[in-house]
C-alpha cells in the first residue's frame, strides 16, 4: 500500500494499492483505497497548494512524476 503525497506541500492525497515493482506511472481508480484530498478541474488533479498531480484518463490517473511523492511498500 502506498501513500501518494504532493511534492510541494507534502499533503496526503490518497492510499493506493500498487502491484509490481515498477514506477508509479498510472494510478488505477479501482485500486485507490482511501481518498484524503482530490481537487479536479476539468481533467487535471490538483493539490490544495495548486500543484498538478495527475491527468484523469477515465479508468486511471496518468501521474505527473514531479507532482507527487510516495511512501510505503509495493506488492
Amino acid at each position: 500500500m502506498l501513500i501518494i503525497r504532493c511534492s510541494g506541500c507534502k499533503k496526503k492525497l490518497w492510499k493506493y494499492y500498487k502491484i509490481g515493482k515498477g514506477e508509479v506511472l498510472r494510478c488505477h481508480k479501482d485500486r485507490i483505497k482511501k481518498i484524503y484530498y482530490i481537487n479536479q478541474i476539468k481533467n487535471k488533479i490538483y493539490c490544495e497548494c495548486g500543484q498538478v498531480i495527475a491527468i484523469d484518463k477515465g479508468k486511471y490517473y496518468k501521474m505527473i512524476s514531479k507532482g507527487f511523492i510516495y511512501t510505503g511498500t509495493k506488492d
